[in-house]
């Protein structure tokens, strides 16, 4: 696991050295919430603030790999709960999570920041990663990421984007309760927490802009509406 946000690391300044050209840098603020022991089936359960940034290489109009850090609050609490059992157990906790994840995207339109103005596309994303807790205790594990979004060209070299993304844990101890719940109590898929992130994401292009290039004709001249 201690080899994770190396490979992460590499992977992203592989990409970056590939080319400017189809790299997108983001920024994206939102929340997070919980699945698990205490919420095992309220969806944006408790949200907190959450935000991160993220690279990404666009292989084709349609294909894209990202690479992302991310980090968010997770809280839950057994009382916000109207059953006996959470009521008598009476569990809680709250702290930061923090992501360094791959996903591969598939735009379900063709779409590109070099295109017509208000270009747009949904899309899907999927991938692999590692999260950082410290919860009940410090902890590093691994998580499949998914994501699913829209996104909107809105001028230029500037996109923006709406993405709601749950991640899959193989971790049960985010909440403190790994070793206390009976089979019967046990949370959707197996006991293993989850959480999620939604929010808006604001990408741009940085062009290394070459004079006199006609590559770069696109950039510098007024945006096609159709």
């Amino acid at each position: 696991m201690k080899r994770i946000p190396w490979i992460f690391f590499f992977v992203s300044l592989s990409l970056t050295a590939v080319g400017q050209r189809n790299s997108d840098y983001g920024i994206f603020l939102g929340v997070s919430s919980y699945m698990g022991d205490i919420n095992p089936s309220k969806v944006m359960y408790s949200p907190l603030p959450a935000g991160g940034i993220f690279y990404r290489y666009n292989l084709h109009p349609r294909h894209a790999l990202r690479a992302n850090i991310f980090a968010g609050g997770l809280r839950a609490n057994d009382l916000d709960f109207n059953n006996n059992f959470q009521k008598t157990r009476a569990a809680s906790f709250s702290g930061i999570v923090g992501e360094l994840a791959i996903q591969f995207e598939f735009n379900f339109l063709p779409y590109t920041t070099e295109g017509k103005l208000w270009d747009y596309s949904p899309y899907f994303a999927a991938g692999v990663g590692a999260v950082v807790t410290n919860y009940a205790v410090f902890a590093i594990e691994p998580v499949i990421p998914f994501s699913v979004g829209f996104k909107v060209n809105i001028y230029k070299n500037m996109g923006l984007e709406a993405e709601y993304g749950f991640r899959k844990t193989f971790y049960d101890n985010f909440d403190g309760l790994k070793d206390f719940v009976a089979p019967s109590d046990f949370a959707w898929l197996h006991n293993n927490d989850w959480y999620s992130f939604a929010g808006i994401a604001l990408t741009w292009k940085i062009y290394n802009k070459l004079a006199g290039c006609p590559a770069y004709n696109d950039v510098d001249s007024k945006r096609r509406r159709h």
